[in-house]
């Protein structure tokens, strides 16, 4: 009896392991040692296909994340989920906790990478708008149940994420590489690392920072999180983004620089977060920021969570400059409109006569078709598209003499990063009327 007790036991942890080995995303072949996926990168942030219970869907890839998270769903999306609950997140913010459903058990595939067994977070009501935002639909946000499993190096510049199967690749050192050990806070990854706050003298501070690829910015910093982080003389008011509970507000400046091993990354912009809007992430003890992906997208990346390292190597961009929005506009995505577009056809017909005499018909006409709309879903008070008179719902017809609806979100947003003083002459319409408006760029930092 206690020796098929015994084999049962063993049966019964033999079971078990296997079945924790099985858990979480794997290769489908597991021969291979590496799967490389392609991705969008927009506004900083990295935009994987992937599917949902076969379902194609674009989501961000978030290291700053913990859950895989899903909203932006319509009538349309039938995505199959499983096993629905009621819950409450809390994200970063200063509003209240936000309703959402949980559903367990669904397939979620990479490529030839997969999960069957993944819970999804779906917020009822999309607070982020990054569709809005992004000028292309997202779905979600997926981090650590992705990263966890596998050595992930990614490249910002050829836009592959390559997973490399950890049972044949080892990350290995390689030249000109910096390696940082990292230490996990509620599965989220952090560096400890130095920066340099005085314009005078060359003292570093210590700083524990999140790796947040879901941050467009470069550098978040918390105030007075230590004596010495305080916001600079030289800055300006600005919304920073959304998040689960609310609009982010803080402080956007620049530091003398960032020390990354041997990499010095000199004065990048920063944004100083109030303990209001940052009450939730200062929790994690001797937190003092982030990382985001306006400083990583300068580097080749490699995460390795298993054995808690990060790499970084410099890909070329390191010493280009940190710009930043001057306008004061908060531009998004509101959906496509039909657009009426003249055509002129050149048409040459076969002459019945000499082989000279050649007839050339221009042929006008019009044609209708689908093209994006941009909005202004925020102006920042005292900017210089707010004195000039721009309001916060002004549709975007026309930017310095370009139609809007050619235009993307992307080229938008470039164009009001560009140089101090470049006039910028908008046309909007308001109420169902056509407005003028004109002002310049102003460099604040």
């Amino acid at each position: 009896m206690k020796h098929r007790k015994s084999i049962f036991i063993l049966l019964f942890i033999f079971w078990f392991i296997n079945t924790e080995a099985q858990e979480g995303f794997r290769f489908l072949n597991q021969k291979k040692k590496k799967v490389s996926v392609k991705f969008k990168l927009i506004n900083n942030l990295i935009v994987v296909p992937l599917k949902i219970n076969d379902k194609k869907v674009s989501f961000i890839l978030d290291s700053g994340v913990t859950k895989t998270i899903l909203f932006n769903i319509t009538k349309n999306d039938s995505l199959g989920l499983n096993n629905l609950e009621k819950i409450k997140l809390q994200g970063l913010g200063k509003g209240d906790a936000v309703e959402a459903l949980m559903s367990k058990s669904n397939k979620i595939s990479v490529e030839n990478i997969q999960s069957n067994d993944e819970s999804v977070y779906v917020i009822l009501r999309d607070y982020f708008d990054l569709s809005g935002k992004m000028g292309i639909t997202i779905h979600g946000i997926l981090g650590y149940d992705l990263l966890k499993n596998f050595i992930v190096k990614i490249n910002y510049k050829t836009k592959y994420i390559h997973f490399y199967n950890p049972k044949k690749v080892k990350l290995k050192a390689c030249r000109n590489c910096e390696v940082f050990p990292l230490t996990f806070h509620r599965k989220k990854p952090y560096i400890n690392t130095d920066i340099k706050l005085d314009t005078i003298g060359n003292k570093l501070t210590k700083v524990k920072l999140l790796i947040d690829t879901g941050g467009s910015d470069a550098l978040w910093l918390f105030e007075n999180s230590k004596y010495n982080i305080q916001t600079p003389n030289r800055f300006f008011t600005d919304i920073l983004g959304e998040g689960l509970s609310g609009t982010i507000y803080g402080k956007r400046s620049r530091i003398p620089a960032v020390q990354l091993g041997n990499y010095m990354v000199k004065e990048p912009t920063v944004s100083f977060l109030d303990s209001v809007s940052t009450k939730n992430a200062r929790s994690v003890k001797d937190r003092n920021g982030s990382i985001g992906a306006g400083i990583l997208k300068r580097f080749i990346v490699w995460f390795d969570y298993a054995n808690q390292k990060l790499m970084l190597k410099k890909n070329g961009s390191l010493t280009n400059g940190f710009d930043y929005n001057m306008s004061g506009l908060d531009v998004i995505y509101s959906g496509k409109q039909l657009v009426k577009e003249r055509q002129t056809i050149v048409s040459t017909p076969i002459s019945k006569g000499s082989e000279n005499s050649k007839t050339i018909n221009f042929i006008s006409g019009f044609s209708y078709k689908f093209k994006p709309s941009f909005k202004i879903r925020n102006v920042v008070k005292g900017s210089p598209s707010h004195v000039a008179g721009l309001q916060k719902g002004d549709i975007i017809l026309k930017l310095n003499n370009a139609n809007a609806a050619d235009l993307t979100l992307e080229s938008i947003n470039q164009k009001f990063q560009e140089r101090d003083k470049k006039r910028i002459r908008i046309t909007v319409l308001r109420n169902e009327q056509k407005m003028k408006f004109e002002f310049f760029l102003e460099k604040k930092i």
